[in-house]
């Protein structure tokens, strides 16, 4: 059992760590962007290097007092936020922001856990390099919070998700000791990888306080276009087609429905919108190519060869920097629209790439089958993850359909399942999916999981409630 934290132990504390680690607890740190969870806590505490946070977790290790690591609060599925149980201490690391190291020659960056994505972003272009980690969010994502989820984004088809942008991991566990393992190495076949199982944990296993991330060469030249295409298994035919001739050169590949616009010119009337009259289906793909190549030439090659072959009905190629980056504006704006419309149930979801057209023909009409919705399909494409969303029609709201939303739930996993899919594509399980996990989580992963929390974290001080059910 987990005690709350008290007077004692913070008096304790405090005679432990300098006064700036102790930080007040706003409103801020109980929330979550989507308004479903709402947290509690008794201390918030903020470490300024990797020894204060180890003094932390001892101590709350010796009085079994519960911790929910927080990053910049972008997670969306309540892993940020302990709603029940006995009052946590809240570490967050917004103090550990330092660039440590940039070795340009390794394409190598040493963060610690508290930067902002875009900060690294901008050490890493500082030096003539890329960081390729993008989401919306990055301008208030940290670090440790996305090694903690392996969060996903924009770049995952050329670049992978965060876990393969990260050569080395710093970490305290849950007993205080701290795990040094920042090595700036691609080969270290010394045993088992403990930066993978710390990746991914969503700050059950321990707490990340650094990280050795790597960089990749800029591309001399981008480009962008967005394509209407005849329906999704034109796009995966089109994506096909474009990694043929330009093979890594595809950086991203979107796909958008017409519902994300529709929102859009709902929601925020005064965006840039690209079409009058928006198509059905679109992609938007970004191309990132080396010296002597012209990605803008190799887009027109592609939407001809594509309209040639029936995939591709219209399309905009980006002319110049702002309308490539106006495409993506319209693009990372859907999310927003998406919160201001009001999702009865989202679902942030992986499936084979030659699934997603059955699987989209299939959802709809069993969505149907319990109630008239609007769907807002779109997504990362070029590598499986879709936001399969669903909202009230026009006149009602989410609150309208809250007996439907676990029905609605169901329905769409079930066919994930069916489709060999995952529930959770690259937002993690947090509170939000622990239910969701053991229903359709393999028994022996989660016993092999269970196992390896009750070896590192026997008291469960790490948070609470997360990811696996207790």
């Amino acid at each position: 059992m987990l005690n709350p934290v008290t007077d004692a132990f913070a008096a304790d504390l405090r005679a432990r760590l300098p006064a700036a680690v102790f930080r007040e607890l706003t409103p801020a740190y109980l929330e979550e962007p989507r308004g479903r969870f709402r947290g509690q806590g008794g201390l918030l505490l903020a470490p300024g290097g990797v020894e204060e946070a180890a003094e932390i977790l001892r101590a709350c290790a010796a009085a079994r007092v519960g911790i929910v690591p927080y990053g910049g609060g972008t997670g969306l599925v309540g892993g940020q936020i302990m709603e029940t149980g006995p009052a946590p201490v809240i570490v967050t690391l917004e103090r550990m922001r330092a660039i440590r190291a940039v070795h340009a020659d390794e394409n190598v960056l040493v963060a610690e856990a508290g930067c902002i994505l875009a900060e690294v972003q901008a050490a890493a272009e500082a030096a003539g390099r890329l960081f390729p980690l993008s989401l919306a969010s990055e301008g208030s994502a940290r670090i440790g919070g996305l090694l903690s989820t392996n969060a996903g984004g924009l770049n995952v088809l050329r670049h992978g998700n965060a876990r393969d942008l990260c050569l080395g991991i710093e970490a305290v566990l849950p007993d205080g000791s701290i795990l040094t393992g920042l090595k700036r190495l691609r080969k270290d076949n010394t045993g088992y990888d403990l930066r993978h199982l710390l990746i991914g944990a969503e700050g059950t296993l321990g707490l990340i306080t650094a990280a050795a991330l790597k960089l990749v060469p800029r591309p001399a030249a981008t480009g962008a276009a967005l394509l209407a295409v005849r329906d999704p298994a034109a796009a995966l035919t089109l994506l096909a087609m474009a990694r043929d001739r330009v093979a890594e050169g595809v950086s991203a590949f979107e796909l958008i429905h017409r519902a994300g616009l529709d929102f859009l010119a709902e929601t925020l009337p005064d965006l840039r919108r690209p079409f009058a009259d928006p198509p059905e289906w679109m992609v938007l793909i970004e191309l990132g190519l080396g010296a002597g190549q012209d990605p803008g030439a190799a887009l027109e090659d592609l939407f001809a060869a594509a309209f040639e072959a029936g995939l591709v009905p219209d399309g905009l190629v980006a002319r110049s920097e702002a309308q490539r980056q106006d495409f993506w504006a319209m693009r990372e704006a859907i999310p927003l629209a998406n919160r201001r419309i009001g999702a009865i149930a989202s679902h942030d979801i992986a499936l084979p790439l030659s699934a997603i057209p059955d699987f989209i023909a299939t959802a709809g009409p069993a969505l149907a089958r319990i109630g008239r919705f609007r769907i807002n399909c779109f997504g990362h494409l070029g590598d499986g993850n879709l936001h399969y969303n669903v909202f009230p029609l026009p006149g009602e709201t989410r609150a309208d359909h809250e007996a439907r939303r676990e029905a609605i739930t169901r329905c769409v996993h079930d066919l994930v399942a069916r489709f060999e899919g995952s529930i959770s594509a690259e937002h993690g399980i947090g509170r939000l999916k622990v239910a969701e996990l053991a229903h359709y989580g393999d028994p022996t992963r989660l016993a092999v999981m269970r196992a390896i929390k009750a070896a590192l974290d026997p008291a469960g001080i790490m948070n609470p409630g997360a990811v696996l059910r207790a």
